[in-house]
């Protein structure tokens, strides 16, 4: 009976704080500046208390309430992790946060990835990436194997965009140590989604290409001992993309279709670095290219000129995808002329 009453006394003092707390981060949207102060001055203080990390991702999760308060909170733990995650770091302030609250957000934001808003479904994977920085892989052993999980079920399309943002995010932070081991288990799933259209769609595909650009980048940094295994690495993976790079150019460049020239645009990026980093093992592959990147380069002119020299206006200037990239048929034929010069 005690136990009971200890336990329902718990969930009313838990239901409290989380009602204080959403009533503070609804505060930090008033338009009335002494209302938005108090609002911030609370949240400051209540960030010093045990669980406001868990409490924020909890609000983060919950796809009950409004996008804009969940927004703020995961932009809000995104600070509160760079604050109070690692002891030992420039920014960190005390309180550290425990090992038992660690697991709870991470958990949480895991969960959350397959959110069907874009926005919601970026701050998450922001925060993630966050923490990845101080946990993975060490830490964290399970993030990998949980973002390829997420990939590989075609049946939850949201939670695959959501994985490919937050390892578009972690492949940008890759060391020279970790790029081998995680290649040979991510290049395998990213040909996947990219030799796909009819599953996962140009903008996808797009994503998928960004993380093989930015892995690539990496292991052509490698030098000494890396070199050779890095080499090795590549020699049996070179044959699947340039055959799969070279299906994607061959189809001709689609007028009002920023998501294809997005993916074009990777294609070429990701050459660029096999030719620059792997010439030897490039070599032998690069005939298969040719024709199809000729076709490319000559269509693409085609809906250039359409568009910007025989059209009143250019329909496809400034254009940028939810992740703020820029998708505008200016830069893409300009990185088709550059690579034809190469």
């Amino acid at each position: 009976m005690a136990s009971n009453l200890i336990h329902q006394h718990q969930h009313q003092h838990q239901d409290q704080d989380r009602q204080w707390l959403l009533n503070c981060l609804t505060a930090t949207l008033d338009p009335n500046q002494d209302v938005r102060s108090f609002a911030e001055a609370s949240l400051s203080q209540a960030s010093l208390q045990p669980g406001f990390g868990g409490a924020l991702a909890k609000i983060a999760a919950d796809r009950g309430l409004s996008l804009g308060l969940r927004q703020l909170a995961a932009v809000l733990l995104k600070q509160f992790i760079k604050k109070h995650w690692q002891e030992g770091e420039d920014s960190f302030e005390h309180p550290a946060v425990s090992v038992e609250e660690k697991e709870v957000v991470r958990r949480l934001l895991l969960a959350s990835l397959d959110d069907s808003h874009r926005k919601i479904c970026t701050a998450i994977s922001v925060a993630i990436a966050s923490i990845a920085a101080y946990d993975w892989p060490e830490g964290w052993p399970d993030l990998l194997p949980a973002l390829l999980k997420l990939i590989y079920d075609q049946t939850n399309i949201n939670g695959v965009h959501g994985a490919l943002r937050c390892l578009a995010l972690l492949s940008g932070d890759l060391d020279d140590t970790m790029v081998p081991t995680i290649v040979p288990v991510l290049f395998p799933c990213l040909h996947t989604i990219v030799s796909l259209p009819q599953t996962y769609g140009n903008y996808l595909r797009t994503k998928a290409l960004s993380i093989v650009y930015s892995c690539t980048s990496m292991l052509g940094t490698m030098s000494g001992a890396y070199k050779a295994e890095t080499t090795a690495l590549m020699a049996q993976m070179l044959k699947p993309w340039m055959d799969q790079f070279s299906v994607i150019l061959q189809q001709p460049v689609q007028p009002e279709d920023p998501d294809d020239w997005s993916m074009r645009m990777e294609v070429l990026k990701c050459l660029n670095q096999f030719v620059q980093n792997f010439p030897s093992l490039t070599e032998n592959e690069f005939m298969v290219i040719v024709g199809p990147f000729w076709q490319t380069f000559v269509t693409s002119l085609k809906v250039y000129v359409q568009s910007s020299i025989e059209g009143e206006e250019n329909p496809y200037d400034g254009r940028y995808d939810s992740d703020g990239a820029e998708r505008s048929l200016d830069s893409f034929v300009i990185q088709v002329i550059l690579w034809w010069h190469l």
